[in-house]
């Protein structure tokens, strides 16, 4: 049985981040991690303890680096860990469920090595919403573009599984599982909304699918 939707005012406004260039978490995508650096073992446990929430956030390369570490992009996601499991050699095998994006406000003191910031949910509480309607074009033109996107990169598609997930699943998957650039990976994060992200990802699939040379495979047509 899947947990209830968090309610907006349960949600923290501080709390720690997890600062990884190319990984991105989208609200009601889930993102394995492997942690296995001391400070993110701590905060993991921390997180384990409060509410199991923390923050994915990429570093911003534009910024110089400070005190703390890399400079920050502003807006990031907040996740909750929905599965855990420890290994043999000590590693947490993690796996993070988006809850709603954010905006930092600020970088409050660091706890057992890892970053916390205090920050604002209250411009982004749409994404609490399920919305299964995502795409402004129809889903064989996405589905073309990603044949094409995977027939250049030399990649064998599970198109079974991709048939069995609705719009909205399929747009969070490929913008979370696509190996665009991180500044590309931000530009899907920063999307208005479910509409704009899906109008983005269809543009990041074709103009990749061009650079890596013309795509040859078929595509299966939508049920």
């Amino acid at each position: 049985m899947s947990a209830p939707p968090p309610v907006f005012e349960d949600l923290p406004d501080e709390f720690p981040v997890f600062p990884l260039s190319g990984a991105l978490l989208l609200p009601r995508g889930r993102l394995p991690l492997n942690i296995f650096e001391p400070r993110y073992l701590a905060m993991v446990e921390d997180a384990l303890g409060q509410g199991r929430y923390f923050g994915m956030v990429q570093p911003d390369k534009r910024l110089p680096r400070g005190e703390s570490g890399p400079g920050l992009y502003r807006t990031g996601c907040l996740g909750r860990i929905s599965s855990f499991e420890e290994t043999d050699d000590g590693h947490y095998l993690v796996t993070l469920t988006g809850m709603i994006r954010f905006t930092i406000a600020e970088e409050v003191e660091m706890r057992r090595g890892y970053r916390r910031v205090h920050a604002g949910l209250s411009g982004f509480a749409a994404d609490l919403r399920a919305d299964d309607e995502v795409l402004p074009f129809p889903r064989q033109i996405l589905l073309d573009a990603l044949g094409r996107y995977f027939a250049a990169a030399g990649v064998e598609a599970n198109w079974e599984a991709i048939a069995e997930m609705n719009d909205a699943a399929l747009v969070v998957s490929l913008c979370m599982a696509c190996p665009f650039e991180p500044e590309e990976k931000q530009a899907l994060l920063e999307a208005k909304d479910p509409l704009l992200r899906a109008t983005a990802l269809r543009a990041l699939l074709e103009i990749d699918s061009f650079d890596g040379g013309p795509g040859k495979g078929a595509t299966p047509k939508a049920s």
